[in-house]
């Protein structure tokens, strides 16, 4: 089959058994025949002459992938009035959507797209300005991805078959081809009128219900591979090199026994049998726009009794680009009675091979959920600026104890409130899968860029790993490592009994995070889908997307994390999670260095390693960048006096001196 010889991830069948369903009309039987223009491929759906719409996979049309950069197939079925007639997801293997996300939830979301008018709607509104359901909750970036690819692939086959102008019209192409292939094509149309329907729209009974009275025929035929068919390469060349640029060429011819151009044009100069309607505007055939046209080239056209061409001039406001009508404004004379007059009109458009595709005029579709989001990015922003503020000026914030646990307590509150449970701005190591394979297919960024607080989040945090390490993510970012810490402070105050391993299981223990990651990515590399399951390793999407709302496993192990934190200070951090270990691997790339130690740090003092709420400083006393969460905790014991020996020997040093200079001097005036 022509239509889908070269369709990938989408079978012929099924998008045929599809169309039936979605075009099905009681007791008349729907045809369909499969169209190739413009590159691009679908079916089209008749029945009884009329045509009832298109259907085509996202997939063959516009290459359409998720969030995840992995293929997107939704069969999508389009109606003459340009709204959706069905949608049916047939194809995804979008992370998010694996797990917590029924596959009914997920059909259904596909399926209300039905009536979306894809021709005026902005992609995240209504007319009213209201929003539509234009997300599935728990996979709002999915989601959105999923209908912009309908959206996007319905509106490029409406410019193919002309239902949606907008375009330029390609007038050089060329190809060989007769009259039966031009009928094929779309490029001539035709519209016969029987005798019982001239008698119904006379209100007279016919004289012979099946006599053909007339049979029209019209083609745009300014394109080359229409024109150039038609009249033969010598008059065709003539026309376009003594017509305007914009110009159109438009050919009309009938058989039967009425006629459409009459003959008093050659008197009054206006053809009143004949008149163009476009856009509810009707433009008028004069004598100035007609050429006689006494053959075709085509040898296979029927034989006509009439044959015109008309010239419109760009000045008439015809754009070829959109469909048009005909009027065809007939009249029967009889001997015995009057007149009788009727309107019929013939439908005609270029076919879409001969457009351009218009530019676009839609925005994209990350541009519009940034615009939407843009108040959440304003206030991500923010926080980002305050924790820029604060690692610049860490020395002069630890040095006022109070102050530093104040703000390290709203700050995390902050993150656990707007970033976990209001945006849902968890980072995760399915995000780091997901950017590898990209880097090793088809990168694009438009991908990444569908999510704006996961995409800043990701610039800030490689950015700080530069200069800090990754520990600024996982001790200010992070809202699941927000939600342990808050946990076991509140824990803590309570008098919960805390647990500190010891030093070599600690260490042991520490090693599970890299091997659940390392485990992920390795699964990743045969299935994606194996690999996103195996990341349910992070209790994340339990905890922030579904709010707890999912099967009791997930629900038992994501308290089991929470629980373990309260007697041990951010247990999931420190041993189990694979986004931490990932972070971790990369770490000692950082530029600076600016934690502050002291020569007497591991050797005469260990307060820091003691009191380090993640044990990140080893016994002699140094910190290790892989799990150093930056919580500043122990600059600012290195700058109390009153727990750090180092300082209190150089405070006690300093004191011892200033008083042997005070002695020498009491001495010195004594002797005075």
């Amino acid at each position: 089959m022509l239509v889908l010889a070269a369709a990938r991830g989408a079978c012929a069948r099924e998008l045929a058994d599809f169309a039936r369903e979605a075009f099905a009309r009681d007791g008349v039987t729907v045809q369909l025949t499969p169209k190739d223009l413009a590159g691009v491929s679908f079916f089209e759906a008749r029945a009884n002459g009329e045509t009832l719409g298109w259907a085509f996979s996202t997939w063959v049309t516009v290459h359409s992938v998720g969030y995840s950069g992995q293929p997107v197939d939704i069969f999508v079925a389009l109606d003459p009035a340009m709204k959706i007639a069905a949608a049916e997801l047939m194809r995804q293997d979008e992370p998010i959507l694996i797990i917590g996300i029924s596959k009914e939830q997920l059909d259904h979301f596909v399926a209300g797209l039905k009536g979306l008018d894809i021709a005026g709607l902005g992609w995240l509104s209504t007319p009213g300005g209201g929003r539509r359901a234009d997300a599935l909750a728990g996979a709002t970036v999915s989601s959105s991805v999923f209908r912009d690819a309908v959206v996007r692939s319905s509106r490029l086959v409406a410019r193919a078959v002309g239902v949606l102008g907008g375009g330029k019209i390609l007038r050089e192409p060329f190809e060989p081809a007769d009259w039966r292939a031009l009928e094929t094509q779309g490029a001539i149309s035709r519209r016969r009128v029987l005798g019982r329907e001239f008698a119904e729209q006379v209100g007279a009974a016919p004289d012979d219900p099946d006599q053909l009275l007339l049979e029209a025929y019209a083609a745009l035929a300014t394109p080359a591979g229409i024109g150039r068919n038609l009249f033969g390469r010598h008059i065709y060349e003539s026309l376009s090199g003594t017509i305007g640029a914009e110009d159109n060429l438009l050919f009309v011819g009938s058989r039967g026994l009425l006629s459409i151009l009459g003959g008093d044009w050659r008197n009054s100069g206006l053809f009143e049998r004949l008149a163009l309607v476009q856009d509810g505007r009707t433009i008028r055939l004069t004598k100035a726009m007609h050429r006689d046209l006494d053959v075709l080239a085509t040898p296979d056209a029927p034989d006509m009794r009439e044959r015109g061409l008309f010239i419109l001039p760009a000045s008439s406001g015809f754009d070829p680009a959109k469909p048009f009508r005909l009027a065809l404004m007939l009249t029967r004379n009889a001997p015995d009675r009057e007149p009788q007059r009727a309107t019929f009109f013939l439908d005609a458009q270029l076919p879409g091979a001969y457009i351009a595709p218009a530019p676009s005029e839609e925005p994209a579709l990350w541009m519009e959920i940034w615009r939407a989001r843009s108040a959440e990015v304003a206030v991500l922003l923010a926080m980002l600026a305050a924790l820029f503020g604060i690692l610049l000026l860490q020395d002069r914030l630890v040095e006022n104890l109070r102050l530093y646990k104040q703000t390290r307590i709203v700050f995390l509150g902050l993150t656990l409130v707007f970033l976990g449970l209001y945006a849902k701005a968890q980072l995760s190591v399915v995000q780091v899968v997901t950017f590898i394979h990209a880097l090793r297919g088809e990168f694009k960024w438009e991908l990444f860029l569908l999510d704006p607080m996961i995409f800043i989040l990701w610039g800030f945090v490689a950015l700080a790993m530069l200069f800090w390490g990754r520990g600024v993510f996982c001790g200010w970012l992070c809202p699941f490592g927000a939600l342990q810490e808050l946990l076991n402070e509140a824990a803590r105050r309570m008098g919960v009994r805390q647990w500190e391993p010891p030093w070599g299981l600690h260490e042991r223990l520490g090693m599970i995070k890299y091997l659940v990651f390392l485990g992920v990515f390795a699964i990743s590399l045969n299935s994606m889908d194996a690999a996103f399951r195996a990341a349910e390793a992070e209790p994340f999407k339990t905890v922030f997307a579904l709010h707890f709302m999912r099967a009791a496993p997930f629900v038992l192990y994501a308290a089991a994390t929470l629980a373990a934190g309260l007697f041990v200070r951010r247990a999931f951090c420190r041993y189990l999670c694979p986004l931490g270990g990932a972070l971790a691997l990369p770490a000692r790339l950082r530029i600076f260095e600016w934690l502050k130690r002291r020569p007497q740090c591991g050797r005469e003092c260990r307060q820091c390693a003691v009191k380090c709420p993640v044990q990140a400083i080893n016994p002699q006393g140094a910190i290790s960048p892989n799990e150093c969460i930056y919580c500043l905790n122990c600059q600012a014991m290195y700058h109390d006096a009153k727990v750090c020996k180092g300082l209190a020997g150089r405070e006690a040093r300093r004191q011892a001196m200033e008083a042997m200079i005070a002695s020498v001097k009491q001495k010195e005036a004594g002797h005075d």
